[in-house]
């Protein structure tokens, strides 16, 4: 092909696309208007007429086509009429005769060469309001089988598609996405096609048929080679200093207490790390009662791997050549003044990161807030918070960010493994800390806090490795700003960047969050929670209303609320009075005794049909509790409410400890909600407390649980390679 840009017409788009597998409607060509009367009757009535050209694009919105050609004089009249429309802009020119395709259902089926992602492959919602309705979906080209399915289940019409369809047949997914896969693939034999629309795709009877084809070619410049995932062994050798020093020098420390580097120096000691700390003052200054170092050359020579810098950026290289010198392998650089600044800060940024590469040494930042290791009593930052111990690491563009979330994991009680603030990423990006959290042992689950993307391809190679063995979580900020695109094509003009991301994360299992709060929940339910195999789930309720909202949230989910098994219902039905529900909720309706949810939590646990279970109403006991032992009554010895609280609150500890012990024993995710865990909280229930105190979430609210269970089953899914 010409690699100069331009627009092929629909006749020699549909020749390319049918070497790829692409099922296309009958469909003749002829240059004149008697050659289409003839062309109409070998295809047989009714028959579309459509101009065909090169760099005739959008033939609906030019009005150059025309539906349901019942005779030979119709097709005369609208072939005449259709010649009449010819510009001098439009080239090679002709009419194409093609066989009417019934159907209701149109979708958009593509290919796009983005700037930032490489190339993309497309679906949605086709026809004349493809740009209208955008319901579209995005992918990283080639995909396969499965992925295309996941496209198909991402189009919030998914339903239109899948389902019956005011008579139509279910649509045929295997054909659907074997046509997805072979568009996406077309790339790989024609590396000049900038983008293709097959639009509309007409499911008729069932099957998937193009009728519609455009496609645009030009010089793409694309590269298709991902760079390789780096091995542990180099992995461990580049970040081990940072998330794992022996010892550190803290660069830039002052008697004043406020300083960023005397906040870091003091949040070293102040939590507790044990290594090797050497604080450097220029002026040898005593600095929390401790005697600093002049200079960085002054400290013993391989006792530290890890220097803190908070010194100007002037003075920073310097910094850096001395640390070097006594065998530090690693720096974080929290100061500010580089590439966030100005022109000359990214020009001082960029000789710090060439001299860094230079000496082999990993460098954090600049500009950044510090770095957590809890595993060894590591905060190395200029900002509390200090999270408690866990396995969900962390990484943020944004320090504040990394506070909030830090926070999050303090207040739920799931505690943090590692993280970091990646200031301006000048050497380290988010992808190479990904790359190391995905073969450290000690992190379970990661959230990521992105800015930006400055390489696609590469982003879209790390998070399929990534994902493919722990779940990760983004929040996104900053990347929906929309590309200058092409709009001659529905593909180029919708391939957003903001809606290329969220396509790619479908993709490959990564799972946006909305908020940091929701963020941290969810990791927080990754990290204590087994994955569902399947979506069958009970919820578990001692009052109705709760149990009611709840099957409303699952509703709206792909989890489903399943029946009960008779044997379930005889079980539990020997265990409290008849008024339960008999049904799913199942809202045992007050009738429970001492020992009934507990036992009621083991006959659902142990149903091989149940894959889930969100149990509700954990901490009302001790609510009452709490009544009674803040009144004026609680000290009336006649009364007793002394042992009254103690039994509430214990029978609060028991249902928490039922839960989790149900869990782990038939390795099923059982979620325990209630709002007590805000409203409760200066006292400290016993029931939301209970569930933290044995690892877990409390969430405080049904509809909370059941959006943090929807993760768990959907990375589950992808795991297991399951729509």
């Amino acid at each position: 092909m010409d690699h100069k840009q331009s627009t092929l017409s629909e006749f020699d788009s549909k020749v390319i696309l049918e070497k790829q597998g692409v099922t296309f409607a009958k469909m003749l060509m002829s240059k004149d208007v008697d050659g289409a009367v003839i062309a109409a009757n070998k295809i047989g009535y009714p028959v579309a007429l459509k101009l065909n050209g090169s760099n005739i694009a959008h033939k609906t919105e030019r009005n150059l086509v025309r539906l349901g050609l019942p005779h030979g004089e119709a097709v005369k009249g609208a072939a005449e009429a259709l010649l009449n429309e010819v510009t001098e802009d439009d080239e090679d020119v002709s009419l194409v005769v093609a066989e009417m395709v019934s159907g209701n259902r149109e979708l958009i089926i593509g290919f796009h060469v983005d700037e930032q992602f490489g190339p993309i492959a497309v679906l949605g919602l086709g026809g004349i309001l493809t740009e209208a309705l955008k319901d579209i979906v995005f992918a990283s080209a080639p995909v396969d089988v499965p992925q295309a399915k996941r496209m198909i289940n991402a189009i919030s019409a998914n339903d239109l598609i899948k389902n019956e369809f005011r008579g139509e047949e279910k649509t045929d997914l295997d054909k659907l996405a074997n046509l997805i896969v072979n568009v996406s693939k077309i790339f790989l034999t024609n590396n000049d096609i900038k983008s293709v629309d097959i639009n509309p795709v007409i499911i008729s009877n069932g099957v998937p048929i193009a009728v519609d084809a455009l496609i645009e070619t030009g010089s793409t410049q694309l590269k298709y080679d991902f760079p390789k995932i780096p091995s542990k062994t180099y992995l461990d050798k580049r970040f081990d200093p940072l998330f794992n020093p022996k010892g550190i020098a803290v660069v830039g420390v002052s008697s004043h207490p406020g300083r960023f580097g005397s906040v870091a120096f003091h949040n070293i000691m102040r939590f507790g790390y044990s290594g090797n700390i050497f604080p450097i003052n220029r002026d040898g200054a005593k600095v929390f009662g401790i005697d600093s170092y002049k200079d960085v050359s002054e400290i013993p020579k391989g006792q530290a791997d890890l220097a803190f810098i908070a010194t100007p950026p002037s003075v920073n290289e310097d910094v850096l050549k001395k640390a070097h010198e006594r065998g530090i392998k690693a720096a974080f650089v929290a100061a500010g003044g580089y590439s966030e600044s100005d022109n000359d800060g990214m020009e001082l940024e960029k000789s710090l990161v060439n001299l860094a590469n230079k000496l082999d040494m990993t460098i954090a930042g600049p500009n950044g807030q510090g770095i957590i290791s809890t595993k060894i009593d590591l905060c190395a930052q200029i900002a509390a918070p200090y999270p408690p111990q866990g396995s969900i690491s962390l990484i943020s563009q944004s320090g504040n960010i990394l506070s909030s979330l830090m926070n999050h994991a303090i207040r739920t009680g799931v505690g943090v493994n590692k993280a970091i603030s990646a200031g301006n990423s000048a050497q380290v990006k988010i992808t190479d800390y990904l790359n190391y959290f995905a073969e450290d042992d000690s992190t379970s689950v990661v959230i990521a806090y992105l800015e930006g993307i400055d390489n696609g391809p590469e982003f879209i190679n790390v998070v399929n490795n990534f994902t493919s063995k722990k779940p990760l979580i983004i929040i996104k900020g900053g990347i929906a700003a929309e590309g200058i695109k092409a709009a001659s094509s529905h593909t180029g003009s919708m391939a957003t960047d903001n809606k290329i991301f969220e396509g790619i994360c479908n993709q490959f299992g990564v799972i946006q969050a909305p908020s940091v709060g929701e963020a941290y929940i969810w990791a927080a339910s990754f990290a204590t929670q087994p994955l569902p195999q399947g979506k069958n789930t009970i919820v578990f309720t001692t009052a109705g209303g709760w149990g009611v909202l709840a099957a409303d949230a699952i509703s709206q989910t792909e989890l489903k609320l399943i029946d009960l098994q008779e044997s379930i219902k005889q079980d539990i039905s020997k265990l409290v009075p008849s008024r339960w529900s008999n049904n799913n909720p199942v809202d045992l309706a007050g009738g429970e005794t001492r020992d009934t949810i507990p036992q009621v939590m083991e006959i659902l646990a142990k149903n091989e049909t149940v894959d889930a279970i969100l149990h509700l109403g954990i901490g009302i006991q001790s609510a009452q509790a709490h009544a009674f032992e803040s009144g004026k009554f609680y000290l009336n010895e006649e009364l007793d409410l002394e042992r009254l609280v103690e039994f509430h609150k214990k029978q609060d500890e028991r249902y928490a400890l039922a839960a989790v012990e149900s869990s782990k024993k038939y390795n099923k995710p059982i979620l325990t909600a209630s709002e007590l865990v805000n409203s409760d909280r200066h006292y400290g229930n016993s029931g939301p407390t209970s569930v933290q105190n044995e690892g877990r979430v409390c969430y405080a609210s049904a509809h909370r649980a059941v959006k943090a269970l929807q993760q768990l089953y959907r990375y589950g899914q992808y795991k297991n390679n399951k729509l």
